[in-house]
């Protein structure tokens, strides 16, 4: 599969691999900007820091959710029905990998006026 560059408001996605068992990305993120409020019914995903700091909001509430500030080299794995999102303190990379369910989105809220639910 050849690399396809998807460009999105806070930065741009790499999509490295797609097939049936797995997809894997590479993610640049601008600073002060974040991905939608989400969750997915299916896709399970792990994040893995490059470089710069990631902000990851996370949690079963989107009235209560966690944070954690991810350096380089942190990872964590987002389960089916977690709310997250991800929030760039400084530019950064990170990589993706999950399940192949690229559609399963699930928008709450979204700072660049895309649809949500």
């Amino acid at each position: 599969m050849k690399t396809k560059k998807i460009k999105k408001p806070w930065g741009h996605e790499l999509l490295i691999e797609k097939n049936k068992k797995y997809m894997f990305k590479k993610l640049f993120m601008k600073k002060g900007h974040r991905c939608s409020l989400q969750f997915h019914k299916k896709k399970i995903e792990t994040i893995f820091v490059v470089s710069g700091n990631l902000k990851i909001f996370y949690g079963k509430n989107k009235d209560k959710l966690n944070y954690k500030t991810f350096k380089k080299q942190n990872t964590i794995t987002i389960n089916p029905g977690i709310i997250h999102r991800m929030q760039a303190i400084s530019d950064c990379i990170y990589l993706e990998a999950s399940t192949p369910e690229i559609t399963d989105v699930v928008r709450l809220s979204d700072d660049y006026k895309r649809k949500v639910i």
